[in-house]
């Protein structure tokens, strides 16, 4: 059987990426740039660093994760083609965790123990990320997410749940919804809206989220109705009716939906034909960030998107570093502009190769314990990777500014961010209309 080249999977618009990624998957080893021996160790020291990525290509978050997936190959590229790391190629394998906690993390296992990973960019849903950094910690293999926003990692941060030893194997690129959900408070109360109501995914997104959303609209003198009875729904359930009924009900002026896509869908498609969405704002989050979302949920019976207006947040990108993959994105996409979460993606990834870089060495507790020095000041500043791969090989420092933003990281392994506030457009389409910061 013909061996897919990995070149092939970053020329192809991302809308048509889904089953490329899913060929991406089926790969035992995408071995972008070289090959070295199947049996050496975790961390690949006896040939190229061994990267792993554990991403989203079916499930509740593929919508997202598809992009994302293409990322990480385009990054490997680019290093390989200065020289690598560590004057060797990098080796990427890539696995879908679809968005199950359960199989994301028998993918994380098999990156870890089979494919003897070093590194992994991923997860995406919060709940994967809990069960893989576990693996991944227990393994000394550093995982780096690029969009694992619960606020629950910090908690666990704080209490040392990632480190083995005195290091630690968790970080992150896209900041914690303790900010997000302050922004998405502010907006409501910059909107006018006293009386909201809250839905979410019963899991460590939506949960953490919608605890840290109840806290900062109160503070800023908002009301939520449903906050004694908050209503939750379940992943894995098929249909929404009551929750859907829940969380219009008492005339709220907003509902705050924090949702994945397939099941959020089905839950508003719900609302809406219980008569239920007439004057009421609809108010989203990153995890429904996707122009298919609109036609997820459906059309009204005069052929308008349900979703018409509804507002959202996502975590946005401002780096000193996003004009540059901006450019390399449209150059490989049809000259689409990169969807949410593929600046956060690409900065986990340079992250983990620059830390190899800066260790000398390709072992995941070499990595994770430069992380944070390539990340944070001092150093001179870079915003590309290969001056920074080059930098380190003259062991000077660096300071990465990445795409996303600066991504300094702290001790618990968290960023700051910005905010960016979307619509959706008569046509279906995401709008971005602005920014909003987090309420103090």
């Amino acid at each position: 059987m013909l061996k897919p080249k990995c070149s092939s999977l970053q020329s192809r618009p991302w809308r048509r990426l889904t089953a490329l990624a899913s060929t991406m998957i089926l790969l035992t080893a995408c071995q972008v740039g070289g090959n070295s021996p199947e049996g050496s160790t975790s961390g690949g020291e006896t040939g190229g660093l061994k990267l792993g990525s554990l991403l989203p290509s079916t499930g509740d978050l593929a919508p997202l994760g598809v992009p994302m997936i293409s990322t990480v190959p385009m990054l490997v590229e680019t290093v390989n083609a200065c020289g690598g790391v560590n004057d060797k190629p990098i080796e990427l394998t890539a696995a879908d965790d679809e968005t199950d906690p359960t199989k994301g993390s028998l993918a994380m296992t098999n990156l870890v123990e089979v494919k003897k990973v070093a590194a992994v960019v991923g997860s995406f849903a919060s709940s994967v990320s809990q069960a893989a950094v576990d693996v991944g910690k227990r393994n000394k293999v550093m995982l780096v997410s690029p969009g694992s926003t619960s606020t629950e990692f910090t908690g666990r941060a704080k209490k040392g749940d990632f480190k083995n030893g005195e290091t630690q194997y968790w970080a992150r690129t896209a900041p914690p919804d303790t900010y997000q959900a302050r922004a998405l408070a502010k907006l409501a109360k910059e909107k006018g809206f006293q009386k909201v109501s809250t839905v979410v995914i019963n899991n460590d997104y939506g949960v953490s989220f919608e605890r840290e959303f109840v806290q900062a609209f109160k503070k800023l003198g908002g009301t939520v109705i449903n906050e004694a009875k908050p209503t939750r729904y379940d992943p894995k359930g098929t249909t929404f009716d009551s929750e859907a009924a829940a969380a219009f009900a008492n005339k709220p002026q907003a509902v705050i939906a924090v949702l994945y896509a397939e099941t959020g869908a089905l839950l508003l498609k719900s609302a809406y034909e219980q008569g239920l969405t007439t004057g009421v704002q609809v108010m989203l989050t990153d995890g429904v960030k996707s122009d298919e979302f609109a036609s997820q949920v459906g059309k009204t019976s005069d052929g308008k998107f349900i979703i018409e207006g509804a507002l959202g947040t996502v975590p946005g990108a401002d780096g000193s570093a996003l004009a540059a993959l901006t450019k390399l994105w449209k150059s490989k996409n049809n000259n689409q502009s990169p969807p949410a979460y593929v600046p956060q993606t690409w900065d986990a990834g340079a992250l983990l190769v620059l830390s190899a870089q800066a260790a000398k060495s390709n072992s995941g507790d070499a990595i994770a314990n430069k992380i944070r020095d390539v990340a944070n000041s001092p150093g001179q500043e870079v915003t590309d990777v290969c001056e920074g791969l080059k930098l380190l090989k003259e062991d000077k420092e660096i300071n990465y500014q990445g795409a996303s933003g600066n991504v300094d990281i702290d001790e618990n392994g968290d960023v700051l961010g910005i905010y960016d506030v979307w619509t959706v457009k008569s046509d279906g389409k995401l709008n971005v209309i602005g920014q909003v910061e987090p309420s103090e």
